[in-house]
């Protein structure tokens, strides 16, 4: 990877946007891999990030489906769970055989159908900590100050190209971690965010309306419980630290946290119920750990999606 250094940025939401456009700043060879209607929006107004007093405007490379020509050298894939499939096709010939595999989504689901298309030595397993949101405007706005990606090897020893990897990623204004149990990393982000989904959608309120209420705390621990559970039983129980991030995230007294979900949940827009929750009450089944919060709010989140058609 030494030679060549090329990144593929698969989308440019408030993921793909927000850390692709770091790498830009920071001197990364990035091009960004995005529909026709999000091309029109970059070529005429730049990828915009902006919040927290920041104004940056960049003018970054793209290239649609269908123009890609050669393969990259990683491939950071950050596109939400419904376009999956679609992206997969999309960003198939920039994966060559020295290709590296970055995805950054929600749940493990979308594993299965990385390593079926690219090879199970391709994708790496990755966790992206950021809060941003693409606004009415179509920049990425900054929410709180707080930006990180970790990967790593999924299984076996570590593929050709990933020390080269980490260091293409280092100090382009995020943190990055490359660690030795990616999946365990994978189910602590995953516990985290079913946690405060759940707790802010199911309320329909912030983490501090839910924790205003009486019973309110109660049903957030609770929540996290259910969701801690289906780790462990998978054999990657968190960590005490990662544990006790989560329970506090979803109890603060006052806090305006919410996640992406809620936002979408509130906005009208269709939500990762199935990325989520879904898959996650389906291996809870399958490992004979009870989840009738989890349940609840799978349920709640079918009848909604359903609705929007």
């Amino acid at each position: 990877m030494a030679s060549a250094k090329r990144i593929l940025v698969v989308g440019a939401g408030a993921t793909g946007g927000f850390f692709g456009g770091r790498l830009v700043q920071a001197g990364r060879d990035v091009t960004f891999l995005v529909r026709p209607g999000r091309a029109a929006a970059l070529m005429e107004r730049g990828l915009r990030i902006t919040g927290l007093g920041e104004e940056t405007v960049l003018t970054p490379k793209l290239v649609r489906a269908g123009e890609l020509t050669e393969p990259y050298d990683l491939v950071l894939f950050t596109v939400k769970a419904a376009g999956l499939e679609q992206a997969i096709e999309d960003m198939t010939p920039a994966v060559g055989p020295d290709t590296l595999v970055l995805p950054v989504l929600n749940g493990l689901r979308h594993l299965d159908a990385l390593v079926a298309r690219f090879g199970e030595e391709r994708v790496l397993g990755g966790v992206a900590i950021v809060m941003t949101t693409v606004d009415g405007a179509g920049d990425i706005r900054r929410l709180f100050d707080l930006q990180s990606l970790t990967y790593g090897a999924r299984t076996g020893p570590a593929p050709a190209g990933l020390a080269e990897a980490h260091e293409l990623l280092s100090g382009a204004g995020f943190d990055t971690a490359l660690s030795s149990d990616i999946t365990a990393a994978m189910w602590a982000k995953w516990v985290f965010i079913a946690s405060i989904g759940a707790v802010t959608s199911l309320m329909r309120g912030t983490v501090g309306d839910v924790a205003a209420q009486p019973g309110g705390i109660a049903f957030a621990e609770a929540v996290v419980a259910e969701c801690a559970a289906v780790a462990a039983a998978t054999g990657h129980p968190l960590e005490a630290a990662a544990l006790e991030n989560a329970r506090g995230s979803v109890t603060e007294v006052g806090s305006p946290r919410a996640p992406s979900l809620y936002r979408d949940l509130t906005a009208g827009l269709p939500v990762e119920g199935e990325q989520i929750f879904g898959d996650l009450v389906d291996r809870a089944h399958s490992l004979g750990v009870s989840v009738p919060l989890l349940e609840l709010v799978r349920l709640n989140l079918r009848v909604y999606q359903s609705k929007l058609g």
